[in-house]
């Protein structure tokens, strides 16, 4: 028989997603044809080092090589990582009154979002040396990521938004829905093939948007690898999605987790209902 995963009341969307998604093994009866996001889980291909003190809030891979944006006051940095050994190659410091987020590329240049310290920064991909910085942004920073459109932001919320890349200005906004309800959360970003895939914070799912309609296609469960991760703690939470395009390798990590990995997501039977 078929899993079924079961959204709870939408009022309580994610907050974990244990209680916004129940499982059971009771077969279904009568029910209409499944017309829910496709389920898969990860399966792990390659482990990777990763800095166990780094509270990871944005991560992408850009010409060959893995960058990340860390958060906590007077700790965040935006760094250029070896994959092989999870070290820093070059490492620049948000300044320290600031809580870093998520993080994009465009144009050769990284775009570095803050939590609620209405800052946007620019630093140039190749030595990090800091470009601009906009200050007053009105939105709290989350994730962030870069389609054909622009740059693609979310703050918690249902809502992802579509920024112009040079001004910032909201192009247009993406209501987010499963089944139809509005899905909450949305933290790291990173567009794939034409899908937005976002972290459901607090939660081990990763769900992949249609940015045209913000329907989500896909929903990614990583419980198997969240829980064999060595960390403990409310705050260490799967978080980070890096795509590398041109391989075509799937990385995700943690907040203060010691490790990084490549996976390859396996189809299920599931049903999200």
């Amino acid at each position: 028989m078929n899993l079924v995963l079961r959204l709870a009341a939408a009022a309580v969307v994610l907050a974990p997603i244990q209680g916004a998604i129940a499982q059971e093994t009771a077969p279904v009866v009568a029910e209409q044809a499944y017309s829910g996001p496709v389920v898969y889980r990860a399966e792990v291909i390659t482990e990777y080092p990763h800095d166990a003190t780094a509270f990871t809030q944005g991560l992408l891979w850009h010409e060959g090589a893995l960058f990340e944006s860390t958060g906590r006051v007077g700790q965040s940095v935006i760094r250029k990582l070896d994959l092989e050994t999870g070290e820093a190659v070059l490492e620049m410091a948000i300044p320290p009154s600031q809580f870093g987020e998520g993080l994009a590329e465009w144009n050769g240049e990284l775009i570095s979002l803050t939590w609620r310290d209405g800052a946007i920064h620019r630093w140039d991909a190749d030595t990090l040396e800091p470009l601009a910085t906009r200050d007053g942004y009105p939105l709290d920073g989350w994730g962030l990521t870069t389609s054909g459109e622009g740059l693609v932001h979310s703050d918690g919320s249902a809502t992802l938004r579509v920024l112009d890349p040079e001004s910032y200005d909201v192009l247009r906004s993406i209501e987010v829905t499963m089944n139809g309800r509005p899905l909450r959360r949305l933290n790291e970003l990173e567009m794939i093939d034409g899908l937005v895939y976002a972290n459901i914070w607090e939660t081990s799912y990763i769900v992949a948007i249609d940015p045209a309609d913000g329907r989500v296609e896909r929903l990614i469960d990583l419980t198997d690898l969240v829980a064999s991760v060595p960390v403990f703690g409310r705050d260490a939470v799967l978080n980070g999605i890096a795509w590398d395009a041109e391989q075509r390798r799937l990385f995700v990590t943690g907040k203060l987790w010691p490790k990084l990995y490549q996976i390859a997501l396996v189809e299920t039977d599931a049903q999200v209902r």
